[in-house]
């Protein structure tokens, strides 16, 4: 498929509830590609949901595999939290708030029920980057953002650094 525009805040799609989704036909499989192609080309990218691309399904593409050994690419679609364990703050950015970041507070361990791009029922239980990639995105696909998750908006969102490159210096001749 294509490389979709990053859908911004405060866009409403990114407060909205998506349909879930009933079988995988052509349509889905379109949305999977694009959350997938998408996602490729996002510097630091590791999760991305149906809204954050312009579509109200409830379908959801995670790969934390630069940042942990031995993960893989996954899609879900119908993801639902099961159980969720122990409590950790960390620092989250979004690519629908490019220019913010925020210390959230998300479970360090998760149970998540989802079906896979065939539509078969699958379960998994993480930990770390992985589990808090899951909750981030179940948030998107549930209408909430990660400024919906801190304690204090003043206290705990960040505006990212930006780093400007110099100009490269003329030799001298």
């Amino acid at each position: 498929m294509s490389v979709k525009p990053i859908v911004l805040y405060p866009d409403h799609i990114l407060r909205k509830s998506v349909k879930r989704v009933q079988g995988i036909t052509s349509f889905e499989r379109g949305i999977i590609r694009d959350l997938i192609d998408t996602m490729a080309v996002q510097p630091g990218g590791i999760g991305i949901a149906a809204p954050q691309i312009g579509y109200d399904r409830a379908i959801a593409v995670i790969d934390v595999s630069s940042r942990e050994k031995g993960k893989k690419r996954l899609i879900l679609v119908n993801p639902e939290l099961l159980t969720g364990e122990g409590a950790k703050i960390g620092r989250e950015g979004c690519m629908s708030l490019p220019h913010h970041t925020g210390n959230v507070s998300r479970y360090e361990r998760v149970t998540v029920h989802y079906h896979d791009e065939d539509f078969k029922v699958r379960q998994i239980a993480a930990a770390g980057i992985e589990a808090i990639c899951l909750q981030h995105e179940l948030d998107h696909l549930n209408g909430y953002l990660f400024l919906d998750r801190v304690h204090s908006v003043a206290r705990d969102v960040f505006r990212r650094k930006v780093y400007r490159r110099h100009p490269p210096s003329a030799s001298k001749k």
